[in-house]
């Protein structure tokens, strides 16, 4: 006996099947959102040309966005095509393909709604900054200002950019070390053991601004011996200082993460602590805290911009300065594309890491 036989039309009826949903107010709100997409960017596009006076460059940016902003018309289309297949399809008692023309038709114009909603971002984007007669692009985007400040900036970046490779150089050995103190085993290794974690609650604890002030203008007072050095290294001590105890943590919890009879099979072997610890637990415990390491890198490599407290010729304090003498705030948007164009870049690969791992768990 099959299992569809198990009941009886005549002792229960089978259910019937219920209509698909309908799709035509779904369109109807895809192609709405998509004209207001098209005549938001065509006013935003018509703004742009004007505020550079008619410029041939922005023209054809503006006509560029106008013409990406008639995509979402075509899934509306299709998604007005999927409401009459399902309307002709149930009228022919077809509730399969009813179905699924329903389907496509809602996905059609969800996809409208998704591509219309960022052209009205874009164009909401270009008139804010249009608005006021231009009076935001005036103040944060002066093509004047970046090309008088480019030149002294680039070179001011540098600073921030050797300054966190060397500071993680230093954080990945410190950060290190602080991991394997916290996890020493036994009675003899307890007085390490609170030394790194008092340390690493304390650094924790401390804003990275107040370390870099007392660490660039307290150790000249405190060791006159440094009042010779380099503020840019004594900078770079305090923010290494501070990262130390984040990614000592982020060691900590990859070394955890490490079943302990990987452990107990090394000591098995002969292998003392440190082998130990060499061989087996620090390799496995760096592939698999990888992408927080970068995460906290980037991270430090944003803070690097407070040096510009203790007085460092960063590219935020040099900003700061062409801020004050063209009274325009171009420069400093300039600093902050810098960063971004270096950190944007790392994040993307950081989640290509945790993705690849991800995949790799799954045995994918």
């Amino acid at each position: 006996m099959t299992a569809s036989e198990l009941v009886r039309d005549d002792l229960q009826q089978r259910p019937t099947p219920s209509k698909p949903r309908p799709v035509g107010s779904v369109a109807v709100i895809g192609l709405i959102l998509s004209l207001a997409g098209i005549l938001l960017m065509i006013v935003a596009a018509v703004r742009l040309r004007d505020y550079n006076g008619g410029g041939p460059i922005s023209t054809v940016v503006g006509l560029v966005l106008v013409i990406g902003s008639l995509y979402p018309l075509w899934p509306s289309f299709l998604a007005f095509k999927g409401a009459r297949e399902r309307s002709a399809l149930l009228r022919d008692d077809q509730l399969v393909m009813a179905r699924r023309a329903a389907a496509g038709g809602r996905e059609e114009a969800q996809i409208a709604m998704g591509y219309a909603a960022a052209a009205i971002v874009v164009a909401g984007l270009l008139l804010m900054a249009f608005a006021n007669d231009g009076g935001i692009a005036q103040t944060f985007f002066t093509a004047d200002a970046w090309r008088q400040s480019f030149p002294q900036m680039i070179r001011a970046f540098w600073t921030n950019i050797w300054v966190a490779i060397v500071a993680q150089i230093l954080v990945l050995a410190f950060g290190l070390l602080l991991a394997i103190m916290r996890m020493l085993p036994g009675r003899g290794g307890a007085p390490l053991r609170l030394i790194s974690l008092v340390y690493c609650d304390i650094f924790r604890a401390i804003p990275a601004i107040v370390t870099i002030l007392l660490i660039v203008f307290g150790t000249p007072l405190a060791f006159p011996v440094t009042a010779q050095w380099s503020p840019v290294w004594l900078g770079i001590i305090a923010l290494s200082m501070t990262y130390s105890a984040y990614v000592a943590e982020v060691y900590r919890a990859g070394l955890s993460s490490i079943h302990p009879s990987q452990s107990a099979a090394a000591r098995s072997l002969g292998l003392s602590y440190t082998q130990t610890l060499r061989t087996v637990l620090v390799p496995q415990a760096v592939r698999r805290v990888i992408p927080p390491l970068l995460n906290d890198f980037i991270s430090l490599q944003k803070d690097t911009a407070l040096l510009s407290t203790a007085a460092i010729a960063e590219v935020v304090l040099t900003s700061t300065l062409w801020q004050s003498q063209l009274f325009n705030l171009s420069p400093v948007t300039l600093a902050a594309a810098f960063f971004i164009i270096i950190t944007i870049p790392q994040a993307r690969f950081v989640d290509y890491l945790i993705h690849r791992d991800a995949a790799r768990r799954a045995g994918q």
